[in-house]
């Protein structure tokens, strides 16, 4: 079934009108009309299967058939730090960690990363990054929008996260991931996965980041592109901690 995005203003106790965007994605690309059943979600954690009703260009009106209860997004808040990459390859990681149910994606700063190719561009970034990461909630089945913010510089970073668990994985040296939450009495409800660049982290960046509590890993004796590291490492955290274990 076709899924669709509105915000909670746009949602009724019984219909939900679709924005502009949305309307002609129903109407002009799928070709859809009145009585076609389709599902709408909020982005807060909510999703409706509903009903065609209007289909006035620009402006297509759905009726609320019954809210959608099954339990899609992980208890695990994981946040992706990200260093700044080429578009393309940000891209995708924007796309593949929200199908494997990240929270929120902070683009990194850091001393070897490419932060020149979005100097002046940040907000077109952002903004592309949105939509992106849109497209893959509907697809993937998610109800809930990810946070992509403007990026932020590494070190400024670390200073202020404030996950249960933080990890940053490095290519050589570091514990197995398996070991990070060793030493925790109780269950971790959030883990923040920093992945750098392709040039590396530099000695500051990495003695500052076991200041601030940062644990250093690795993904095992190969070593991986950034972007095929991104999605590694969430999906191992996935793994051990969020619901891809069961």
């Amino acid at each position: 079934m076709h899924r669709f995005f509105a915000p909670p203003a746009q949602i009724s106790s019984s219909r939900i009108t679709l924005d502009p965007s949305e309307s002609h994605h129903l109407l002009r690309v799928l070709r859809l009309g009145v009585s076609a059943r389709v599902r709408v979600f909020d982005g807060a954690d909510r999703e409706y299967e509903c009903e065609v009703v209007n289909a006035a260009r620009g402006a297509v009106e759905v009726s609320i058939l019954e809210e959608l209860t099954t339990r899609v997004e992980s208890s695990l808040r994981i946040v992706l730090a990200q260093a700044l990459i080429k578009s393309d390859k940000f891209d995708w990681i924007i796309q593949k960690s929200t199908e494997l149910g990240v929270a929120r994606v902070a683009p990194l700063v850091t001393e070897y990363s490419d932060a020149r190719r979005i100097e002046g561009r940040t907000g077109q970034r952002v903004n592309r990054w949105q939509r992106i990461s849109l497209e893959a909630l509907k697809q993937c089945g998610r109800r809930r929008m990810v946070e992509i913010g403007e990026p932020i510089n590494w070190l400024d970073y670390c200073a202020h996260d404030d996950c249960d668990l933080k990890l940053f994985f490095c290519e050589s040296g570091g514990i197995g991931i398996d070991r990070a939450g060793a030493d925790f009495s109780t269950s971790i409800e959030s883990v923040s996965v920093a992945i750098g660049p392709e040039g590396g982290w530099s000695n500051q960046e990495i003695n500052f980041a076991k200041e601030r509590g940062f644990l250093p890993v690795h993904t095992g004796p190969r070593v991986l592109r950034t972007e095929t590291a991104a999605v590694v490492a969430v999906a191992l955290v996935q793994y051990l901690f969020g619901d891809l274990k069961s």
